[in-house]
């Protein structure tokens, strides 16, 4: 099991998903809620800024992505060009042009489109910062959500920046800049911007607010409080094209799928509608009703949940706390430093690859390369062939030693102990040598059709269940009457002692109860032995489609592996002095004949039980 979990964790690592932890190879097969973050997860983390709103009025911005392409209609009134100068200094990320004219950002999406909606204003964001270095910074937080810095402008007055959530903003502000400078804040104007708010997020864009404020010095005391308020950006990251197909994919298998987000409700709502994410009756909780509800609320409120908007770190773990609570296996992503809490309590952490920080990766269970939520649902279906391909090796190797157990011991009971048909040299070699390769093989079975229709399994689920105990219990028999079968006939073609070639006297020291079977009988039964196991490994390659709809030969792999193992029992049948230690005796084409006929019989065993179980699974559905 830990080489299959390991040649797991390797197919991940090709797929864009490093697990860090081996069991959660395993785990991964049995997720049914991914809580996934929106920006960079469901949406391609490619902003850009489509619409602006200063000074009571509203501005289209053309062009796509990071080139300075595109323009601003209409022409820029000053409340924009203090938009601008706000964007220019309140933000960290820098542009960077390569020689063939692509345009990177070296920080946040978000904050690169600001400087690139600027730029088509013709606003020389490189300049404003040379001419006014930054004197403190408050960083972005999670539960101010708001970023604010300061800098001395022409008038030798310290000004500080502020930026962040527009309804945080609004609460903070007392005045509004228009084009005759700062006026007082009404009601009903607060009200207006609110609403102009709530209208470019239900078009599933993200806005930002901006403010300012003057200060008599250079302390940081009250700098976001009695702010002016300037305007609004509202740029558009679209949903990840994989995004909504992955999401049916997990509809179909019966996996929850949960946006958590700090955007605003309607911008969630409206993206998680596009990609599907969302039922008829789920709801939408925002991160302030989720402070007014205790945990008994919200885990009620949880199993109808499938948005979470405007929420914070804190708000992560109690929501990890309900699912887990519903008794869902959560799978939860996250990339900042304040994530780590979630990641930890949830039954897989998932941080970002790219924008993930190290303390998130560090408290993960798993990193995603290319921080896209497709690859959480590879990932998911991988686990869910690992956890099969276990059942399938384990089905395969307890029926093959329970079928060893009953030959061993039944014929003993039945012929007496001298009549035991395989030595223990030869079991040695069965189980080290004929079942290992095929076994390890089999656990590179790739997924079957319709892995990801099935529904999770529960945390509860035995491997041993009762239909692979039944399918143990008659392959074992039927591998039984097999060899039984086999060591009579070998008995028979080889009645004597004489016929090994060696003198009577060399078998002096077995028991003498009746005629003790000569090297053939048991060579008959150690050659039928390791041809019903091989033969047996193709038909354990499903526990319900037969052999032949996958294809007899369709795992390469295992190819290699049975005529390695087949090689191999050759070498020991006729290579002359390995047979003194493995006491066996060249077969004819007869004995293969006869042995070709027998071994079928578990091999048929086993496809007519995944039929007669198939058939009743599929009536009692």
């Amino acid at each position: 099991m830990t080489i299959i979990l390991a040649l797991g964790m390797k197919r991940m690592a090709k797929e864009n998903a490093i697990v860090k932890r081996l069991l959660a190879v395993e785990t991964l097969g049995s997720v049914d809620t991914i809580c996934s973050d929106k920006t960079g997860t469901l949406t391609e983390n490619e902003m850009t800024v489509t619409r602006l709103y200063a000074g009571n009025r509203v501005f289209e911005v053309s062009g796509a992505g990071y080139k300075n392409e595109g323009e601003i209609v209409p022409k820029p009134n000053p409340p924009l060009m203090r938009l601008f100068e706000i964007a220019a200094l309140c933000n960290d990320a820098v542009l960077s042009e390569t020689e063939d004219g692509q345009v990177s950002v070296i920080g946040d999406p978000t904050e690169g489109a600001m400087l690139v909606a600027a730029k088509k204003a013709s606003f020389s964001v490189d300049t404003w910062r040379n001419e006014h270095p930054l004197i403190w910074e408050l960083p972005f937080d999670s539960e101010r959500k708001m970023m604010s810095v300061a800098s001395r402008l022409e008038d030798d007055l310290v000004y500080s920046f502020t930026k962040g959530a527009p309804d945080n903003i609004l609460l903070r502000s007392s005045y509004e800049w228009t084009d005759e400078g700062a006026v007082l804040l009404s009601e009903a104007r607060r009200s207006e911007i609110l609403e102009q708010n709530r209208s470019w997020a239900k078009s599933a864009l993200r806005v930002l607010g901006f403010a300012f404020k003057v200060h008599d010095s250079e302390s940081i005391d009250a700098a976001e409080e009695e702010l002016v308020f300037v305007g609004l950006m509202a740029m558009m990251d679209p949903p990840r094209p994989e995004a909504k197909e992955a999401i049916r994919v997990c509809h179909e298998a019966g996996i929850s799928v949960v946006m958590i987000t700090g955007d605003h409700q309607d911008t969630a709502t409206a993206i998680a509608d596009e990609l599907q994410l969302r039922f008829a009756d789920d709801s939408v909780l925002s991160g302030a009703e989720i402070e007014q509800m205790s945990d008994d609320e919200l885990f009620e409120r949880a199993a109808q949940t499938s948005v979470y908007a405007r929420v914070s770190p804190e708000h992560k773990v109690r929501i990890v706390e309900a699912l887990r609570r519903l008794g869902r296996t959560v799978s939860m992503t996250g990339d900042g430093v304040n994530d780590a809490p979630a990641l930890k309590r949830a039954d897989i952490g998932v941080a970002m690859g790219i924008t993930g920080t190290d303390v998130a990766k560090g408290a993960a269970d798993m990193v995603l390369a290319d921080d896209n939520f497709g690859t959480i649902v590879s990932a998911v279906e991988e686990g869910r062939v690992i956890y099969s391909n276990i059942r399938k090796v384990v089905g395969f190797l307890l029926s093959c030693n329970m079928g060893e157990i009953l030959v061993i011991f039944l014929t003993n009971m039945i012929l007496g102990p001298a009549f035991t048909p395989l030595f223990p040299v030869q079991l040695l070699w069965l189980n080290l040598v004929t079942d290992s390769f095929p076994a390890l093989a089999l656990g590179r079975e790739r997924a079957e059709e319709g892995i990801m229709l099935l529904p999770p399994r529960g945390r509860e689920a035995k491997i041993l269940d009762r239909p692979m105990i039944a399918s143990i219990l008659s392959q074992a028999t039927a591998i039984f009457v097999t060899v039984f079968l086999a060591f009579n006939i070998g008995r028979y073609l080889y009645p004597d002692l004489t016929s090994t070639g060696l003198p009577v006297s060399s078998f002096s020291f077995m028991p003498q109860m009746g005629t003790v079977p000569s090297w053939g009988a048991h060579t008959f039964a150690f050659m039928t032995l390791i041809l019903a196991e091989i033969l047996r490994v193709f038909s354990a390659r499903s526990e319900e489609h037969s052999v032949f709809s996958l294809g007899f030969f369709s795992n390469r792999t295992l190819n290699k592996a049975v005529l390695l193992s087949l090689a191999l029992t050759l070498v020991v049948v006729y290579v002359p002095f390995l047979d003194q230690y493995f006491k066996t005796v060249p077969l004819s084409i007869r004995d293969w004949g006869i042995i070709l006929a027998l071994i079928l019989i578990p091999f048929l065993s086993g496809e007519l039980f995944k039929y007669i179980y198939h058939a009743r699974r599929l009536k009692e559905s």
